[in-house]
């Protein structure tokens, strides 16, 4: 995966636009209504989505349930179509640049108590308002204050 971001932060430094996946892990609560989980980021403890780096051999929705295992611990099925897309400043050393980032629902069978980021992060499952309240990003708040889950298959079948 370093290889991987190594190689898109040269493609920045050229001044292409650079892309990422992410996943808005989802639950129904008890009512049938929506949750999403946020996490905070490592650095500034923003609330984030879990996002990383395509990678190598992966699929854009695979690589984005892996990002969502390692930085909130959870498990599931991610849905086959982007629920859409953002982009973002990403901080480098000595610059900003374009992010794009094409956004996947996961649709959370499990969460687990013990994951790779969990002592440098806390997550938090939050309705879409007041997820969207938390975020940052005017694009992804966006996304997540006006997210709509499509009919879901039966389990095994997304």
């Amino acid at each position: 995966m370093a290889a991987t971001r190594k190689k898109a932060v040269r493609r920045a430094k050229k001044g292409e636009r650079i892309r990422q996946v992410a996943a808005i892990p989802f639950r129904l609560n008890a009512d049938g209504g929506i949750e999403v989980m946020l996490v905070t980021s490592r650095t500034t403890q923003r609330f984030i989505v879990p996002k990383g780096w395509p990678m190598k051999g992966k699929s854009g929705r695979k690589a984005a349930a892996i990002e969502a295992m390692e930085e909130a611990g959870v498990l599931g099925k991610t849905l086959k179509e982007p629920a859409g897309t953002y982009s973002y400043w990403k901080r480098l050393t000595n610059r900003f640049v374009r992010v794009d980032v094409i956004v996947y629902l996961l649709d959370v069978t499990e969460e687990l108590v013990n994951w790779q980021e969990a002592k440098r992060r806390q997550r938090a499952w939050l309705a879409p308002a007041d997820a969207a309240m938390l975020i940052d990003e005017p694009d992804l708040s966006t996304l997540v204050a006006t997210l709509q889950l499509p009919e879901l298959a039966p389990q095994g079948q997304a």
